[in-house]
């Protein structure tokens, strides 16, 4: 008997520890649950918060979320969450919740304001009342969109050309520049000491014709969006034709170079190879190459008229129509988006302007390419290289030498082909090497805009 009364004692005494042990480490966890946000800084007249709300302990029990403003509280959301059983916790572990706010219909007016969201869990901490998680964050409620002031006057633009829009906001805004057809052309500030005044180089690409819907945009911190046009005028410009006779020398010598298959049921590899690097490997190419302005900066390095290369004659124009014949019959279509120009062989290549080097490598028919931001999202390119002599982060002045021509890519024979960007648009570099039109269209525009500067 006492043997056994003593075993009951123990496995008793052992049952009272695991209890105590799994309420204190379970019932009486003292883990806080976690909200996880990501609230503006700014929100407009309408705006849904999103939270992600987690407890992998007791579960959660019940959230509430406040806005206070002017010693005013509005409740903006109150909620429960089922409790699984007694001794299991609650049945909710993590959510997502949207808590709507609608300023007018709620009678909030713009200024500063608290927001508050606080959360329990089924712990029995705190007299059964759970762990509890408060946050507070600060923002401010504007309802009212930005004003935009275009400085700048006359926005004469070509087809394939380029424009500078100089403009003023009313507030600071994340996002801000011109719109041309769906395209959209960041504007940047930093030029001026006046932080509002902003300036934004756009283009016309060169499919667009006049008639292009032209007009500035701006976003501010809340989400809200102004329009503002300006006076602009597009003029039509008329591209040349080309003609382009593929040979089998030709195709023998380049279409090796690049790593692409022909269909199981060619008749002619060759040749249809060629169009999938013409046709395929072009439009990836030049899809990369228009990333190149995403990471301008906002700095004018350049200064007057951009360098051509020298001794050089014109072997293609920019946007040029290209017709690609193979033995008499027309097998493609492609729009040339630069200029190609012809020296003496492996000529050395002249940085057109100061700027910094953000790529040089290669590029598939563009061969061994150098790219040049020179701010503000102005970029100038140099293609088919036969060697590189800078390098990515580079800082170049007008005139360094960059690397030289070759025939790299799908050159057909030793030349530069020299292209201009604006953030995403390819450009007609004519315009560039033109004193006059930089003078008019751009520095003359920076020097009437200082006026306007504050000190």
């Amino acid at each position: 008997m006492k043997k056994t009364k003593s075993w009951l004692f123990a496995i008793i005494a052992v049952l009272i520890i695991i209890a105590g042990g799994w309420v204190l480490l379970v019932q009486l966890e003292g883990e806080q649950p976690i909200i996880t946000e990501s609230i503006p800084e700014a929100i407009g007249k309408s705006h849904t918060f999103t939270f992600t709300l987690a407890d992998h302990r007791s579960g959660l029990r019940k959230v509430r979320v406040s806005l206070l403003k002017d010693g005013k509280q509005w409740d903006l959301l109150e909620k429960e969450f089922e409790k699984s059983g007694m001794f299991s916790g609650g049945q909710m572990q993590e959510t997502t919740i949207d808590v709507p706010v609608e300023m007018d219909k709620q009678g909030i007016s713009d200024g500063d304001a608290m927001l508050h969201v606080t959360l329990w869990d089924y712990s029995w901490r705190n007299w059964w009342n759970g762990n509890k998680t408060h946050l507070e964050k600060a923002l401010l409620i504007d309802s009212k969109p930005p004003t935009i002031e275009v400085l700048s006057r006359a926005h004469n633009v070509n087809q394939g050309g380029a424009g500078l829009v100089i403009y003023r906001l009313s507030e600071p805004c994340p996002r801000s520049g011109v719109m041309v057809g769906d395209n959209f052309f960041p504007g940047h500030s930093g030029y001026f000491n006046d932080e509002r005044i902003h300036l934004a180089f756009f283009a016309l690409d060169h499919t667009q014709p006049p008639g292009t819907p032209v007009y500035m945009e701006a976003s501010d911190l809340a989400g809200n969006t102004a329009r503002a046009g300006f006076y602009h005028h597009l003029r039509k410009r008329n591209f040349a034709k080309d003609v382009i006779n593929l040979s089998d020398g030709f195709l023998s010598y380049k279409v090796p170079e690049f790593n692409v298959q022909a269909p199981e049921n060619s008749s002619n590899p060759l040749l249809d190879k060629f169009l999938e690097i013409n046709r395929t490997l072009r439009e990836k190419d030049e899809a990369f190459l228009s990333t190149l302005g995403l990471g301008t900066e906002p700095e004018m390095y350049w200064e007057g008229t951009f360098l051509r290369l020298p001794n050089a004659a014109n072997r293609a124009g920019f946007a040029d129509h290209r017709e690609y014949r193979y033995q008499g019959e027309v097998v493609d279509h492609q729009v040339h988006l630069g200029i190609d120009l012809a020296s003496f062989r492996n000529a050395a290549i002249p940085a057109a302007n100061t700027g910094k080097v953000v790529f040089a490598g290669d590029v598939g028919i563009y061969g061994k390419t150098v790219a040049i931001d020179h701010g503000f999202g102005l970029i100038s390119m140099y293609s088919h290289l036969s060697g590189i002599d800078v390098e990515v982060g580079q800082m170049v002045s007008k005139g360094e030498t960059l690397g030289r021509t070759g025939v790299t890519g799908l050159a057909g024979g030793d030349h530069l082909h020299f292209g201009m960007m604006i953030h995403n648009i390819m450009v007609n570099p004519i315009e560039w090497w033109d004193s006059n039109w930089i003078m008019h269209n751009v520095t003359d525009k920076l020097k009437d805009a200082k006026s306007f500067d504050t000190p």
